[in-house]
């Protein structure tokens, strides 16, 4: 899920605010031994064949037995997740990566940073599902499980009629599945009647039946166009699809494709711990992405940060990648090559000789999303839930109040909320185009909503007017994770590419989980086995062919 993936690139704009000289530093200056809560692992999720199969093709790439004339040098361009995930199992497998990052922080789209508090500004709000089979097991294969904490297994909306009330779909406990999920359904009487939960099961019955090929089918739909096939209430949308919509990809229902609703659906119905959702216990650089670089430098390669590339040059005679060019002017050479980069990034390098092939046509059909995080740090503890909450906000898609939920940012007399604002421009739904607005438009048009949310302890009727900010930090992502609108899928590229030493990764190249951390961590994980099936001669799944709808152009010029 997106919330979840709320990304870099393409100009990530951060504005920070401070109302006083009082700076929030939630566990250490606190002076308390308040801490958050920490359920166990889901055991489950460990059964589902989708670990399984996350699991066999780790041990397929921990298992290689790459001899020194196998062994390739790889240059992996992204310190994002899915060229972090790249780089690990390519040195796994006894290869030898490079990342390079442009930036002077890894993560991507899960980066992260300290602003001269000392305090954690963040590019998203980053949730972990238990239906992430490739994330579950690197955090087994890294030995970190226990930097992520699990929350009970539920779902929580606000009440839109009700300010200040909310409502839980709670999940039983070892209850198999989909059985625990119709329970949760059935037993949440505040938001749909029994009528509109049976008049959706006509579009969600052949889901369960067909499986991905009914879902894949769907991509080409949008949720409306979908509910009105189906003759689903038009209520559904407005308590359930509008608030998946934006958390799943920022965008109101009307614009997005029903494949991604059905894509969750499917894992959430179909695996038991699949919808119980973990946060980690702390910032991401220290927490994941150290852990990730320790490990790749442990085996041989090596990450790079503050490595931007200027271009990707190309051998005259067959096309292929000879080097590339960094912006400071030196020269990367290398056996592979690896773009880890977002799709509005490698659309900017694809060489002139590359971009009239269908293949890097394509990427035209695809571009990122826009998206705002926001951190607003206030004076008291606020009444807030324990996990993710969907606002179901006309400007806010989730939040999560990370005093809370966070054992790094705990805090018992101070709350620090992190929302996610969307949809950002008219393009997605919003009124206007927020990616624009000043930060204190932003912030401002935040509190009114969250005077919503907490009618009782912000804004003119709480009590001594209520909680007041300290702090707050406004991140704008111009392109984050690829718009998933109706039809996009299709343009989707296969990690490997007609150029024989050139690899795709990234979240939106072709891959099960479409725009978010497991989708990057699987993708990077495919480059990878690419790579490897190369170097020892194994057949290889080969190029997607490119759809019909694409065919040769002219060639164009890298922009840079």
């Amino acid at each position: 899920m997106n919330i979840l993936f709320g990304s870099l690139l393409l100009g990530v704009v951060v504005g920070v605010h401070e109302v006083s000289a009082f700076s929030m530093r939630m566990m250490s200056s606190s002076g308390t031994n308040y801490k958050t809560s920490r359920f166990p692992t889901p055991p489950r999720i460990k059964k589902t064949q989708n670990w399984r199969e996350a699991a066999e093709k780790s041990e397929k790439l921990r298992n290689e037995k790459t001899t020194a004339t196998q062994k390739k040098k790889v240059a992996i361009i992204g310190g994002g997740l899915s060229g972090l995930a790249c780089a690990k199992y390519l040195s796994d497998a006894g290869h030898e990566p490079i990342v390079y990052e442009a930036r002077n922080v890894l993560g991507g789209k899960v980066s992260a940073w300290q602003d001269e508090d000392g305090d954690w500004i963040e590019t998203g709000l980053h949730i972990f599902f238990g239906a992430y089979p490739n994330m579950m097991n690197l955090f087994e294969e890294l030995d970190i499980e226990d930097h992520l904490q699990w929350k009970e297994h539920q779902m929580t909306f606000a009440m839109q009629e009700l300010p200040g009330q909310f409502t839980s779909f709670k999940f039983p406990p070892n209850v198999p599945a989909p059985f625990n999920m119709a329970f949760a359904i059935l037993t949440n009487t505040e938001m749909l009647t029994l009528e509109e939960k049976i008049r959706m099961v006509p579009g969600l019955l052949p889901m369960l039946l067909e499986g991905q090929s009914f879902i894949d089918a769907q991509d080409e739909l949008s949720v409306a166009e979908f509910m009105e096939k189906f003759g689903m209430p038009k209520r559904i949308n407005e308590e359930i699809f509008i608030a998946m919509g934006k958390a799943l990809d920022f965008t109101d229902p009307d614009k997005l494709s029903m494949s991604v609703i059905l894509t969750a659906m499917n894992r959430f119905i179909n695996e038991a711990d699949g919808s119980q959702t973990a946060f980690l216990d702390g910032n991401q650089p220290d927490r994941l992405c150290k852990p990730m670089v320790d490990h790749i430098t442990a085996r041989g390669g090596q990450v790079l940060t503050g490595k931007p590339i200027s271009s990707i040059e190309v051998n005259p005679d067959d096309n292929t990648v000879q080097c590339l060019k960094l912006a400071d002017g030196s020269i990367v050479e290398a056996d592979m090559y690896v773009s880890a980069m977002p799709v509005d990034i490698i659309k900017r390098l694809v060489p002139k000789s590359w971009s009239s092939i269908p293949y890097f046509r394509q990427l035209s059909e695809l571009e990122g999303i826009p998206v705002i995080n926001l951190q607003i740090w206030f004076d008291q503890k606020l009444t807030s839930a324990d996990g993710l909450c969907f606002s179901r906000s006309p400007l806010l898609s989730v939040y999560a109040d990370m005093s809370t939920c966070c054992e790094e940012y705990a805090s018992e007399t101070a709350s620090m909320l992190e929302l996610v604002f969307a949809p950002a421009t008219e393009a997605v739904g919003a009124d206007r185009n927020w990616i624009a607005a000043s930060d204190d438009e932003i912030i401002d048009a935040t509190m009114l909503e969250l005077q919503r949310l907490f009618p009782t302890e912000i804004g003119p009727n709480a009590p001594n007017g209520g909680a007041q900010i300290t702090k707050s930090s406004v991140v704008r992502v111009p392109r984050s994770v690829y718009a998933t609108t109706p039809g996009r899928n299709k343009f989707r590229p296969s990690q490997e590419s007609p150029i024989s030493n050139f690899v795709m990764a990234g979240d939106f190249a072709l891959q099960k989980y479409l725009g978010s951390m497991e989708g990057a961590v699987l993708s990077g994980k495919l480059a990878a086995e690419v790579i490897c099936d190369k170097a020892t001669g194994r057949s290889t799944d080969g190029v997607r062919d490119v759809h019909v709808t694409i065919g040769n152009g002219e060639e164009k010029a890298p922009v840079g």
